[in-house]
């Protein structure tokens, strides 16, 4: 194996050993660290000195120049970088050590901050100690400061697919990746004070299920060895959580993973972050006030404005939001509304504005493909698209004064569905003639109709309060806040494809 070594790595595992017959531990088990390289740049001044005279630090070694007795090194931690100085005389018996290091390993040190003949906040090592000795080199990204003060990164690890494949090389030698995942959790958690601020209950759903239901979509399958029986990623979270309403709570929410058996693209991958919250006694009126509320809410916490730029859209949260209904929509942009229409209508509407379709979809699904091709592209602002056709609302309540319709909304951001809400239905019988549609359809062929679930039917049949349902994709509303165009710069480890291809 030692001949398919690049120098490089031959060159490390040499320092390793060389450091072990020294006696060095490089891998020790724990280090004392007090200091963030965020609490010292921001904190230290010449009036604080005296407060940051004994620190320790860690992190990885991301630059390093070596000058006779003394050593210029930047170190990376979570926060960001540190500059770290190192003297012949201030560590005499544990200099000589440097020479085996490299970038990429990660140190401890102890000592104190002070600053440089040019202004840099630096820790001034007393002592030090190699905590992990790293065996890959980095590919280390290059960059310049202009005269103006502008950095300008020149990025050595640009291929996209190996970014993802190596998420962890990644996130250390582009900040601004490690950036997007900050920002990720903050939405999230901003998301979860805003929910519990108001009484909202977060809860948790089962992930494996004997049946899969709340949503339209092929379920990814797997076998039980003990019950001896086929079991199904949950594919949403709406029907237990309805139970819960049904079980007394009146506002429950969920963030968890959902798994749907479908194609990958910049807006979908298999396994994605949804939220979920059902509220009694609201409809979806009121959810609709209470959405614009939430992401406004969310981004002044995270971002501290409600402005953000996508391309060559900038989308502002501050309007209100605009709230306009699908057969209206479908005038503006198509010159009539097909709601209703037959599938031979249909045909001839997806031939006239050169809509692809396959003829043996049905009038729904050449109702959702029109619209996904002709209007959800120029839905750039905010807006609400409200009251569907029931037959594709298997889930929501008919509408209160629209015959064929029922209370439903999706919400769409800068040409991408962000969310979809219903009045819920809460009527047995009318919940029962429903799901036994989508069990007609699924025999007909349809595999993304819904299966007839008789526990939650029985649950219903108790009484459930009649309520607001919200679904948010977390991923795609990280995409829109942090400005990123696809669904796995967003996700820390987005489905790939096997190296190779797949093995038979």
């Amino acid at each position: 194996m030692r001949e398919n070594k690049s120098e490089l790595l031959l060159r490390r595992e040499e320092e390793l050993a060389e450091l072990e017959e020294l006696g060095i531990n490089a891998y020790p088990y724990s280090f004392a660290k007090t200091h963030s390289s965020k609490d010292i740049l921001e904190n230290y001044t010449q009036e604080t000195a005296e407060e940051f005279k004994e620190i320790a630090v860690a992190g990885r070694i991301m630059t390093m120049r070596k000058m006779g007795k003394a050593v210029f090194l930047h170190i990376l931690d979570q926060e960001g970088r540190i500059q770290c100085y190192f003297n012949k005389k201030l560590t005499p018996d544990s200099f000589a050590q440097l020479k085996l290091y490299d970038i990429g390993d990660i140190i401890g040190i102890k000592g104190e901050a002070f600053t440089t003949r040019t202004g840099e906040t630096t820790v001034k090592a007393h002592s030090f100690e190699l905590l992990c000795k790293s065996l890959q080199p980095l590919p280390i990204a290059k960059e310049e400061t202009l005269e103006d003060g502008t950095k300008i990164v020149y990025d050595s690890f640009k291929d996209k697919e190996l970014r993802y494949r190596k998420r962890y090389v990644d996130l250390i030698v582009n900040s601004d990746i490690r950036d997007v995942f900050v920002k990720r959790s903050k939405i999230i958690s901003s998301m979860r004070r805003y929910f519990d601020i108001r009484g909202w209950m977060e809860v948790e759903t089962p992930i494996l299920q004997s049946l899969y239901g709340g949503a339209s979509a092929r379920p990814f399958t797997t076998h039980h060895n003990t019950l001896d029986t086929e079991m199904f990623m949950r594919i949403a979270l709406e029907l237990p959580l309805k139970k819960l309403l049904v079980g007394g709570f009146e506002g429950v929410y969920e963030i968890s993973k959902n798994f749907r058996n479908e194609g990958m693209d910049k807006t979908h991958n298999p396994e994605f972050t949804m939220m979920e919250i059902y509220v009694a006694y609201r409809d979806y009126n009121w959810c609709m006030d209470m959405t614009e509320d939430l992401l406004r809410t969310i981004a002044m916490e995270v971002f501290g404005t409600h402005k953000f730029t996508l391309g060559e859209n900038e989308i502002d949260l501050e309007p209100k939001f605009r709230r306009i209904s699908m057969g209206d929509l479908f005038v503006e942009y198509c010159g009539e509304d097909m709601i209703g229409k037959s599938k031979d209508e249909m045909i001839i509407a997806a031939k006239k504005h050169n809509v692809e379709y396959d003829p043996t979809w049905n009038a729904m699904k050449l109702l959702d493909e029109i619209f996904s091709q002709l209007i959800e592209k120029n839905l750039i602002q905010p807006t609400f698209m409200t009251d569907f056709p029931v037959e594709i609302s298997p889930l929501a309540k008919k509408h209160r004064t629209k015959d064929g319709l029922v209370e439903r909304f999706e919400m769409f951001i800068n040409g991408q569905e962000m969310a979809n809400s219903f009045s819920e239905l809460n009527d047995p019988r009318d919940q029962r003639s429903r799901l036994e549609d989508q069990s007609r359809a699924k025999l007909d062929g349809d595999e993304e109709a819904m299966v007839l679930d008789e526990d939650f039917l029985s649950a219903i049949e108790v009484g459930m309060p009649p309520a607001a349902g919200l679904g948010i994709g977390i991923d795609r509303l990280v995409m829109l806040l942090t400005g990123q165009s696809s669904i796995r710069d967003v996700l820390f480890f987005p489905q790939m494809k096997p190296r190779g291809g797949i093995e038979k």
